[in-house]
């Protein structure tokens, strides 16, 4: 107990500089004041302002933004942990990534562009019709953004905090929680677009920094090879062999720790699981995930966002080295912390027994940065956090606004749905700051094991709704929704016994059945994704088809037609019209009725005028500070011909030949160059 109150006395003293405190004071000014400078710039006090940057964004905050969203600090804890513990193969992961985002640039984003949608939901409305394959995603995101997303940044954050500063970590996740909704709910997606771009530049440029201390600090890039595998604790043996043997596999570095493709059958990442399997995830991540998919239909134009993805793919290049290799190192620097596997000392270490690898990251942070870069390092750590939590609170508020309240009130106007969307963001931060106790007390063994084991027995079907979608005009809305279903129930037959057994460790391996739990979870992602497309094309094919006037512009094959579409939720859209008149005419009677007591109105804004004053200025305040424009400042309702402009300039997947050229050898090169990496590595 007394080392421990030592270990926590180091850890508070280590921020406590002058150096470390004003780097992480500028950082948040920095952060804090572009996102002002992007609420100046950019018009938010519309639905397209607010949740799709006015479509007007540049090709690098594009890039930055996909980026920044993606890699949050459980890819710092995560994968720095899962190479301490099992070596290189972990950046599979991100490199797979690279060839899934041309897809997305090259493939999704123009029909998605050509739909006219803001979210993926509406998208699958106007391609099927009906309702309940909308709401069905809408909410199945929802508690996927509630349970895998926040709770991983959550708990990824808390780990680096409490061994880099050892701060209660309430205090610390709900003060950052407040800075991430400040801009979030004020600034839209522009405010968020454009201090990605930042956090970008500043996680990046800080871990270049800590992994040349950590390449000097090993030896070099020769040293981590030569080094790695004879990283092993000081205790390996058991101290009650009674309850328990310790076998060398536990402790030992995997013999396959240097390379990218492993054994098929007995490797803990089988090569074509990888290859296949992490596809399967990666298609759902990349080209249906509202999170991504909104900085995409944000580009001012395809070609934009066509670089964006490109941009955001060299960029997913880097984590092997920024974070991967520095995690192999931080267990050669650390092997008694970072390869312990006697569980009595690893609760002493870092909290957990299974496993302490997670603490690789912020452990060389801690040890290795000198003063001032050591808050820089904390400053890239809470950028990650705060821009993975925002993309995911600005897009679940996209989510929740268009998908599900405006189903609930389709009279809403914009000024309503805007309002509904901040308030939808601030009862997400309750849900996030009531689930770091659950998160805390599931501190499992791999970080990154957790995220995509969660993602394979849930994503695959809607990967599979969307491709089939997207590229096969057969399909239809029966077939669609009972895949969906199909596909969730078997997901959730893996995952709930997994959950109710435990996943085990290496000491005490778990009780799941192996006919349940035998199998990896990339293998039976890729079952789930097959099997769920059985489904589809089955249904489908026993029912009615679509018709091609409810497709034009929906579909791959037809993205270029210039036939009118009659979309399939023209129905409930002439019912909302018809709502809206009446409550128009509604407006026009009280208006009247109003008139015709003119003097007693005169009389009561004469007596109200005084404490209509005083309170004015409060009021234009708020106004401006949440983009909805108050009073005098109103900002009129956009004509019916300015919003059918916007619609059709919104809807061009038109590109200039010099540009379209330029970015497909860019495409070509970057696949090329991860295809030699992955050669290299193999």
């Amino acid at each position: 107990m007394e080392q421990e109150s030592h270990v926590s006395e180091l850890q508070k003293a280590s921020i406590h500089n002058p150096a470390d405190i004003s780097v992480i004071c500028f950082y948040f000014l920095v952060v804090i004041g572009v996102g002002l400078w992007s609420m100046f710039r950019t018009n938010r006090g519309t639905v397209g302002g607010y949740f799709l940057a006015g479509r007007n964004m540049m090709w690098w905050p594009i890039g930055a933004s996909l980026f920044a969203s993606n890699i949050g600090s459980g890819h710092f804890v995560g994968l720095a942990g899962t190479g301490a513990a099992n070596g290189l193969a972990v950046a599979g992961f991100e490199w797979n990534a690279m060839f899934i985002i041309l897809l997305l640039g090259w493939l999704f984003v123009p029909v998605y562009l050509t739909a006219g949608v803001i979210t993926m939901p509406q998208y699958l409305r106007k391609r099927f019709g009906g309702q309940r394959i909308r709401l069905y995603l809408s909410i199945l995101s929802l508690l996927m953004y509630i349970f895998t997303k926040i709770s991983v940044d959550m708990f990824s954050g808390a780990v680096f905090i409490q061994q880099a500063l050892g701060w209660n970590i309430y205090v610390a996740v709900i003060a950052l929680l407040i800075i991430t909704t400040l801009y979030t709910v004020t600034g839209g997606l522009a405010a968020l677009m454009y201090t990605d771009t930042v956090q970008t530049f500043v996680m990046i440029g800080g871990s270049f920094i800590l992994m040349g201390f950590a390449f000097n600090e090993v030896g070099g890039y020769q040293g981590l090879f030569d080094k790695y595998m004879h990283a092993l604790p000081s205790q390996m043996q058991s101290p009650t062999p009674s309850l328990y043997n310790i076998s060398a596999s536990c402790y030992m570095p995997r013999e396959d720790a240097f390379h990218m493709i492993r054994d098929a059958i007995s490797s803990d990442l089988p090569w074509p699981a990888v290859i296949l399997g992490l596809s399967i995830n990666s298609l759902w991540y990349w080209c249906s995930d509202q999170v991504i998919v909104q900085r995409c239909l944000a580009g001012k134009n395809l070609t934009h966002v066509k670089a964006g993805c490109i941009l955001c793919g060299y960029l997913k290049l880097l984590p092997m080295f920024l974070m991967v290799m520095p995690g192999m190192i931080s267990r050669i620097l650390y092997p008694d912390e970072i390869a312990c596997v006697i569980p009595e000392e690893c609760k002493r270490i870092c909290g957990t027994e299974v496993g302490c690898s997670n603490i690789a990251y912020p452990k060389l942070v801690v040890s290795l940065m000198p003063s001032g870069l050591r808050g820089l390092m904390l400053a890239v750590m809470l950028a990650a956090l705060m821009s993975s939590l925002a993309s995911i609170f600005n897009s679940s508020g996209t989510l929740f606004t268009m998908d599900i309240y405006n189903r609930l009130r389709p009279q809403a106007n914009d000024k309503e749905l805007l309002i509904v969307g901040r308030v939808w963001i601030l009862l997400l931060v309750g849900v996030s700051i009531a689930w770091i106790p659950l998160v805390q007390a599931a501190q499992g063994g791999q970080l990154f094991d957790y995220i995509q084991s969660v993602s394979s027995y849930l994503a695959p079907p809607i990967a599979a709704i969307f491709l089939l979608g997207v590229f096969v005009k057969r399909v239809n809305e029966q077939g669609a929704f009972w895949g969906m279903v199909g596909g969730l129930a078997m997901g959730m037959a893996r995952m709930i016994p997994e959950f109710i057994y435990g996943t085990g460790s290496c000491l005490f391996p778990t009780a799941c059945p192996r006919l349940i739990c035998g199998v990896h979870y990339l293998y039976f992602a890729i079952i789930l994704f097959f099997a769920t497309a059985a489904i589809v094309i089955g249904v489908s094919l026993c029912t009615s088809p679509i018709p091609d006037k409810h497709l034009h512009r929906l579909v791959f094959s037809l993205r270029h037609s210039k036939e009118e579409r009659i979309d399939l939720d023209t129905e409930e859209e002439e019912e909302a019209k018809k709502r809206e008149a009446a409550r128009q005419r509604r407006l026009e009677q009280a208006k009247t009725a109003a008139a015709k007591n003119g003097k007693l109105e005169h009389v009561t804004e004469v007596e109200g005028s005084k404490a209509a004053a005083s309170c004015r200025w409060l009021c234009q305040c708020v106004g401006w500070f949440c983009g909805l424009g108050t009073g005098s400042q109103k900002q009129a309702e956009p004509s019916a011909e300015a919003k059918a402009e916007e619609k059709q300039r919104a809807m061009d997947i038109s590109e200039h030949p010099t540009w379209k050229a330029v970015v497909n050898i860019n495409a070509v090169i970057m696949m090329a160059l991860s295809m030699f990496l992955w050669g290299y590595y193999a």
